[in-house]
């Protein structure tokens, strides 16, 4: 069985199942009432962080295929990003249900009031043409150079979802920096290799001892 085998009829069902277990343990929680105090408020923070993890997961494909070799990784790009536009559509919907009773007047004026709103609400606008587009039919449709192009809006839809967890924690801010991080680590992987091998010399240069060592040398 070759790897591109291996991923289409095992992993890819795998993970297909795997991604419903975060689902399915909020549906478990809610039944047997274990969602804690304000239960629509964790419904909305599992579903939102959920969706940014696989959105960063599925940013993540490109550079684990350089890293590893195995470009048939790719194959899995596809289902990480629908699924993240699922949770985020959860994440929405448990916001605009649940929190608003689907006050139309009262989400807008949330959206137009609140900063970490209105980016999340931008981030869940650009993910709808992201998962609309995603199927073969809609590659053949758009041609692979526009369907690129409009697919680039995954890079500020993965800033916006760190910006808008980090402007919503209000006190502990280590998580959602350490998202920041890690998308501005998957960034690094897509600038060219000599923009790359610049910013290595750069932090080179700034680690302690290094600068003086070099001017040194040089």
């Amino acid at each position: 069985m070759t790897r591109a085998q291996l991923i289409i009829r095992l992993i890819k069902p795998a993970l297909f199942l795997i991604l419903l277990v975060p689902l399915a343990l909020l549906v478990e929680q809610g039944f047997s009432d274990n969602l804690g105090a304000n239960p629509v408020e964790t419904i909305t923070h599992q579903t939102g962080l959920w969706a940014l993890r696989l959105l960063l997961l599925t940013l993540a494909i490109t550079p684990l295929c350089k890293l590893t070799g195995v470009n048939e990784l790719v194959r899995l790009r596809r289902m990480l990003g629908v699924y993240s536009f699922f949770y985020a559509l959860l994440h929405f919907m448990t916001y605009a249900v649940l929190d608003h009773s689907f006050d139309v007047a009262a989400i807008l004026l949330d959206v137009a009031k609140r900063p970490y709103v209105t980016v999340g609400f931008s981030v869940f606008l650009m993910l709808i043409p992201l998962a609309m587009t995603s199927t073969n039919g809609m590659i053949k449709r758009l041609g692979g150079k526009r369907w690129k192009r409009l697919h680039k809006l995954v890079y500020l839809c993965g800033l916006g979802g760190v910006i808008h967890y980090l402007w919503l924690v209000k006190a502990d801010t280590f998580s959602p920096l350490n998202y920041l991080a890690l998308f501005l680590l998957l960034m690094l992987f897509r600038l060219p290799a000599r923009t790359q091998e610049k910013i290595k010399h750069l932090f080179r240069l700034t680690l302690p001892g290094r600068r003086s060592d070099t001017i040194l040398k040089e």
